[in-house]
């Protein structure tokens, strides 16, 4: 089993830093997704692993072991960074049997990889009339070209149809479920939430959050019901009585701030009074990731007054 240990970890641009002091671990099987806002320091961290520049102080290993000191890297490391980076002269199986032939990887690999993800029928086009999304997917075979235990990619939905979305979502968790380390940094939230079980979130170059999905969520949720019923006046006042407050929303239902569905279901039984909806508030990735980060956010947009206006 392989991990991703960082320790220290800062990175120097002249006055700039773009990485401080960063520590932690990407472990096997689970899908890490890596967050943080334009700025963050992800791209940077991700480089610094991979030996792609220098740190100005602390490490970053692959099992132990720096990036440049191993052996036959592409077996060990699948890396998308950059998929705009294959030649667009040639083949997309050209591409890969020059990957495999110079990392020691049997050619037959290249058409295998082209086969699972979905580009065998276009395997002798060349690269520069490949859409994005191909070429997305032609990124993703190069690193699984050696069947690596460690795969880092950056984001890998990046042009792809909803068809491509869920093949790579599947891709990922299949991965971690045969013991990979699996690393992804996405923006999307909402497609980040579907296939990590683990966040790692970063902002200006410090680490902000090192935990499980439902740790996290966890974290920037407070108790909150939402309900439903025929009798909404009953059931206001009986939860007036234990100290909660409810709110009517615009489609009719009922929210009540810091109650659990518990409370509210125990006094609406004990009032007798019928429940058609009873539901948990639970925050969204997107909402529990803004709330952390709103204050990080190197590049922020500002809605003009104007706007406003006329809305």
């Amino acid at each position: 089993m392989t991990s991703i240990d960082v320790h220290g970890l800062t990175k120097d641009y002249g006055a700039t830093r773009a990485v401080d002091q960063l520590t932690f671990s990407v472990r096997p099987g689970r899908v890490t997704g890596f967050l943080g806002p334009n700025g963050a320091g992800k791209s940077t961290t991700m480089r610094l692993v991979l030996g792609l520049d220098r740190p100005t102080a602390g490490s970053a290993t692959l099992g132990g072991v720096p990036y440049a000191s191993l052996e036959n890297p592409l077996r060990r490391v699948g890396v998308l960074l950059d998929a705009q980076a294959a030649h667009g002269s040639r083949t997309a199986r050209d591409h890969l049997l020059a990957l495999a032939v110079s990392n020691g990887i049997a050619g037959t690999r290249a058409d295998e990889v082209l086969e699972d993800t979905g580009l065998a029928a276009v395997a002798r086009r060349r690269i520069k009339t490949f859409s994005l999304g191909m070429r997305q997917r032609l990124g993703i075979a190069a690193a699984l070209l050696g069947e690596p235990d460690v795969v880092m990619l950056d984001e890998p939905s990046n042009g792809l149809d909803p068809e491509g979305i869920i093949w790579i979502r599947e891709l990922m968790r299949r991965m971690a479920r045969e013991g990979r380390t699996v690393l992804v940094s996405s923006h999307l939230m909402n497609e980040t939430s579907s296939f990590a079980d683990h966040l790692i979130v970063l902002g200006r170059g410090r680490l902000l959050a090192d935990l499980s999905m439902q740790e996290f969520l966890d974290s920037r949720t407070r108790p909150g019901v939402r309900f439903r019923t025929t009798e909404a006046a009953r059931l206001r006042e009986a939860l007036i009585r234990r100290g909660f407050l409810s709110v009517q929303e615009e489609d009719g239902r009922w929210t009540v701030d810091g109650a659990t569905t518990e409370e509210v279901g125990a006094a609406a039984a004990v009032s007798g009074i019928p429940l058609l909806e009873l539901t948990e508030l639970r925050t969204t990735l997107e909402e529990a990731y803004l709330a952390l980060t709103t204050d990080e956010a190197q590049f922020a947009a500002v809605s003009s007054p104007t706007a406003h206006q006329e809305a």
